[in-house]
């Protein structure tokens, strides 16, 4: 679907690596402007480099860390996406840290609390912030990036599976808030099985090679950002 988010606005947390990175390419060569969400300063300046080359001008770098943010941190993305395009048409929330594969009885508190916070509490903080610009698009999508260990609780996936339970309740509750009184639709997406760095972490045993590569994974995520996800509104998909 070649150009299907052309003159779209839209901004991807986690955006450079696995998912989000793959997404932020796709996303940019379907015509989209790009707001690029991540930590890692050098990694975030190669990418922008690397869409320059693509589409210049068509990508503006937003470095934040998710979990040291504090509420003027999000606040001054949304008044650099307010003066620069005045709206938002797409949140795409890609960023996620897996913490550590341990029994609750032995679960280190801090690392609880950073991944529910990074998973959870920072993404609902950056889409209320962002909510004004969204809802001042005439189509707009919210995407959350899903597991399968938020569906169904697993041993030892701890904080990271909570979490993700936690993103589906908040995608049916914000879905329910929104539908029919605007335009901003909220669903989420599970990835699945992908050659990504929180995947070796998760399973380190595992081949890569044996794993499909994240850009063979983004049609639903395309599909729900542009005019193909019209009227999909709190669905929790599956890539795979």
């Amino acid at each position: 679907m070649s150009g299907e988010l052309a003159g779209r606005v839209i901004a991807i947390t986690g955006a450079t690596g696995g998912i989000g990175r793959a997404l932020s390419l796709a996303v940019v060569a379907q015509g989209a402007q790009l707001i690029l969400l991540a930590r890692n300063e050098r990694k975030l300046r190669a990418l922008h480099a690397e869409l320059e080359t693509q589409a210049p001008g068509a990508a503006l770098m937003a470095p934040i860390d998710l979990e040291k943010a504090l509420a003027g941190d999000y606040d001054r993305i949304a008044d650099a996406v307010q003066q620069r395009y005045g709206r938002l048409d797409g949140l795409v929330h890609c960023a996620g840290l897996l913490g550590t594969l341990t029994p609750i009885e032995q679960y280190d508190v801090p690392t609880w609390c950073r991944v529910m916070h990074v998973n959870l509490t920072a993404a609902f903080a950056l889409t209320q912030v962002l909510l004004p610009l969204l809802r001042a698009s005439a189509d707009a999508s919210i995407v959350f990036t899903t597991s399968s260990v938020g569906r169904k609780g697993r041993a030892y996936w701890g904080a990271y599976a909570v979490a993700k339970f936690g993103v589906e309740g908040l995608v049916q509750v914000l879905a329910d808030e929104l539908s029919g009184n605007t335009t901003v639709r909220v669903n989420a997406i599970n990835p699945g099985r992908a050659r990504t760095a929180m995947r070796l972490q998760a399973y380190p045993s595992e081949l890569p090679e044996s794993l499909p590569l994240p850009e063979t994974l983004l049609d639903p995520y395309l599909k729900l950002l542009g005019p193909r996800g019209a009227g999909i509104t709190g669905q929790s998909l599956d890539c795979q």
